[in-house]
């Protein structure tokens, strides 16, 4: 505990704790599934909240963050975060509906190329996304989408993803970081091999922005998709972000919508399409301004605080946990890769009881997260996590495991964990 309160005391982030709301007496550490609201977060959409309120109808051109151009406004702030040009970003939709967009945009499926690559391990909704534009192409999921495999039902081997790569492959879909495990796969690496075969590559960068910096203009990514409501803080259902590379930007967006207007031209109510430039044009309806807002706050702290000092601090925490785990509870196997490079910001341990472990955790003040059928993931928040807590988190657990605390629960899963 001694080492725990001298890092926290050392940290160059810990002052930001302040701006989020922690439930008192309570340790969270699902901030990669959900994370915590930001006071900024709040006071932005109490003031959009306003601007209807004080404008109307006139708030998309009036107040300090007029609706009619604020998507592009948080696009520009956002891009940074992902070593993109401001125009390769966008907020809008939702990582599905965005995966909808890019697929209909980019993928275009020949007789010696029509496979889109995935892998076994890839979150249900992205699969969902893939199949349903293969039944809509003509394709037999069964046949146009190919898995590749997990050699232990937690990550990919690198090897394992270019031998996939074969000629009939047309784009590769994967998860930048793995959500059952933690795993970061290497973009860049992913990313040049698949352009040597003539495949377009693309990411779900759901388990990735925000914990980390990504740089995917200069490693090449043709596309990418993600959510600010995980480790960016922007709520529940918050929008989305999608980046295409500006080597694309001749394309029409396969879903078009009135959003993806030339916004000089939009209000001309022309039924001929005239798409904006660069990555709005791949915007479809009217954006959600409510949801937008506290993206606002929270790019402001990402700002402050640094994407380059966010990721150290999350390493040290994910370090720190591991190791402190590794000591104190053995029985539980650490699935996340090792070296700082392989992994994203939360660590996940199996245990045969995770479900019920979870339960106990929630009990003693702390929130975890849970994943069928073993799983339990850790994410300490560089924003609003210390040392201390990190440390009381494994007390915790040491003290469930060993005294079998979690068999006053049930091993029945909630629907949300």
């Amino acid at each position: 505990m001694d080492t725990a309160m001298q890092k926290d005391q050392q940290d160059p982030l810990a002052k930001f704790k302040e701006e989020f709301f922690v439930e008192p007496g309570t340790i969270y550490m699902d901030g990669n599934s959900l994370g915590l609201m930001s006071k900024r977060a709040e006071t932005k959409l109490i003031a959009l909240m306003d601007s209807w309120k004080q404008f109307g109808i006139e708030g998309w051109t009036e107040g300090e963050h007029p609706w009619f151009t604020l998507a592009e406004t948080l696009s520009e702030k956002a891009a940074p975060l992902f070593g993109a040009k401001a125009h390769e970003v966008m907020v809008t939709g939702s990582i599905t509906s965005n995966i909808h967009q890019m697929l209909s945009t980019v993928y275009a499926p020949t007789e010696e190329r029509f496979v889109i690559l995935v892998d076994e391990l890839n979150f249900p909704s992205d699969i969902y996304a893939v199949e349903s534009h293969l039944r809509l192409r003509g394709q037999d999921p069964a046949i146009a989408m190919r898995k590749v495999p997990s050699r232990d039902g937690y990550t990919l081997e690198l090897e394992d993803i270019l031998a996939e790569m074969k000629d009939d492959v047309a784009v590769l879909l994967l998860p930048s970081v793995l959500y059952r495990s933690g795993q970061l796969l290497p973009l860049r690496e992913i990313t040049q091999a698949a352009h040597k075969h003539g495949i377009i590559a693309g990411f779900d960068l759901a388990h990735s922005a925000g914990a980390m910096p990504h740089n995917l203009h200069a490693d090449g990514v043709d596309f990418a998709v993600w959510c600010h409501y995980k480790y960016m803080n922007s709520g529940p259902g918050g929008t989305g972000g999608l980046y295409l590379h500006e080597r694309h930007h001749d394309l029409n967006p396969g879903i078009a919508g009135w959003f993806g207007s030339d916004k000089a031209k939009q209000f001309d109510m022309d039924h001929s399409f005239t798409k904006a430039e660069g990555a709005g044009a791949y915007q479809v309806g009217t954006p959600n301004i409510f949801s937008m807002a506290p993206l606002i706050g929270s790019l402001e702290l990402f700002e402050e605080a640094g994407i380059d000092k966010v990721r150290s601090k999350s390493l040290e925490l994910t370090t720190m946990l591991r190791e402190r785990l590794a000591a104190l509870v053995p029985s539980l196997m650490d699935v996340t890769p090792k070296a700082d490079g392989q992994r994203g910001g939360h660590i996940a341990v199996a245990h045969p009881e995770a479900a019920r472990i979870c339960k106990a955790l929630k009990k003693a003040g702390i929130v975890p997260d849970f994943r069928a059928p073993d799983i339990i993931r850790l994410a300490p928040i560089a924003f609003y996590t210390s040392f201390e807590d990190v440390e009381k988190v494994v007390l915790a657990l040491q003290d469930i495991i060993e005294h079998e605390l979690y068999k006053e629960f049930s091993n029945e899963r909630n629907v949300v964990a």
